[in-house]
């Protein structure tokens, strides 16, 4: 049954002709006659799968060059980047679907984060019986390495495994600006419970 697939199409086709991230404009966008929410629904009594669209995201301006991979229909990127080509944010992206980073850039780090993640090496530490100036030293060094090990341009670029992202970059004359990464489920709370109420409610007519 290929009607996940076409729905998806008919979703993304939906975004791209918006000039917004306004998901409740995206549900209300006409396909083929019928609203985007009511192709949704309809899918859900028709196969029994909890499918939702539940965020739209974008990337890029007449300055910046963009590019973007999915994989598997599961993982989907988007890359910015400064100068470069559409084929090197895919490039880059086909990273980012791979490793994951949390942040693009050091710079992207919000400051809570980090305090967050020092003291969490803080405490691994602290019964270590070192002097005080030798604990600040190794969380230091630690963080570092948690940085160099969740920010994109920091990590080892899978396709060659001999350099940085960042260098990668540069070597084709690039610099990134940020990337997003969306995964089918991620961050879904509703409860199975919720799901079967709904396509009960379906099945019987009230949706």
């Amino acid at each position: 049954d290929d009607s996940f697939g076409k729905f998806a199409d008919s979703a993304a086709l939906a975004a791209a002709s918006l000039d917004s991230d306004d998901m409740e404009a995206l549900m209300g966008a006409d396909v083929g006659g019928s609203s985007l929410e009511d192709v949704r629904t309809g899918l859900v009594s028709k196969i029994g799968e909890n499918i939702q669209v539940r965020r739209i995201a974008s990337r890029g301006d007449d300055s910046t060059t963009t590019g973007a991979y999915i994989h598997m229909n599961r993982i989907g990127v988007l890359v910015e980047i400064e100068g470069g080509t559409s084929e090197l944010c895919t490039d880059v992206a086909m990273h980012v679907a791979a490793m994951n980073p949390l942040y693009a850039t050091r710079d992207d780090v919000p400051s809570e984060d980090i305090e967050k993640e020092r003291e969490i090496l803080t405490a691994q530490v602290a019964d270590s019986g070192k002097p005080e100036e030798i604990i600040q030293k190794m969380v230091e060094g630690r963080l570092n390495k948690f940085l160099a090990e969740n920010c994109l341009v920091d990590q080892t670029y899978v396709k060659t495994n001999d350099r940085t992202v960042q260098k990668y970059l540069e070597e084709n004359g690039a610099k990134m600006i940020g990337f997003t990464r969306i995964m089918v489920g991620e961050g879904i709370e509703k409860k199975a419970d919720d799901f079967a109420s709904e396509v009960a409610s379906m099945a019987a007519g009230n949706v």
